[in-house]
């Protein structure tokens, strides 16, 4: 009985590590080259797999991508509550968010096409918008009033993060610091409701 459980203990380790290299293949595959520049053949042949083993895990590209893109945001989270647990500075934060948003910049301007064309998509990213919330709010003991005021920043945060990512702020003039600045004034009354 030992060596059956041991058994199934070692498949259901392989399994997770299968899951976790498809995964972490699909991030690197979006990140170089989006989502229209891959298919599902290349992110298990990236994994170290036949194509054939990317469909025992992932219906298609497109359930990949969602995966990918809840991953995204919870190295995202993960990251911010680190920097909150160490009292940073709201401009700490800023710059902590708009370099993931720089390192995973093809990944988002896909993220961004396909919430206008693909409704599983876009229901990932509500979802993880309202994820994100109550996490924030979870994080700072913020009321379920806060709900919508947040939703407005972080909509706002992500789309600076994402403009200068793209580089729209250069061509517009606008500097780095600048724009660190405009998201640190957004993340400050969170850190600091009362005030």
């Amino acid at each position: 009985m030992t060596e059956k459980k041991h058994a199934a203990g070692s498949r259901g380790q392989a399994s997770a590590d299968t899951a976790a290299r498809l995964l972490q293949a699909a991030m690197a595959e979006f990140a170089e080259a989006g989502f229209s520049g891959t298919d599902s053949n290349r992110i298990a042949r990236r994994a170290g797999y036949a194509p054939q083993t990317f469909y025992r895990w992932y219906a298609d590209k497109t359930a990949i991508f969602i995966a990918v893109y809840r991953d995204w945001e919870e190295q995202e989270m993960q990251l911010l509550t680190k920097l909150v647990a160490a009292q940073a500075a709201p401009a700490r934060l800023a710059e902590a968010i708009i370099r993931h948003h720089q390192t995973h910049r093809r990944f988002r301007h896909s993220l961004r096409q396909l919430t206008v064309s693909d409704a599983s998509v876009a229901q990932a990213r509500e979802d993880s918008r309202r994820r994100q919330v109550a996490r924030i709010r979870a994080l700072y003991g913020l009321p379920a009033a806060q709900t919508a005021p947040l939703l407005i920043r972080l909509l706002q945060i992500e789309r600076l993060a994402d403009a200068a990512a793209d580089g729209e702020l250069r061509a517009l003039g606008l500097s780095r610091a600048r724009l660190r600045a405009a998201i640190a004034q957004l993340i400050a009354p969170v850190q600091a409701p009362g005030r």
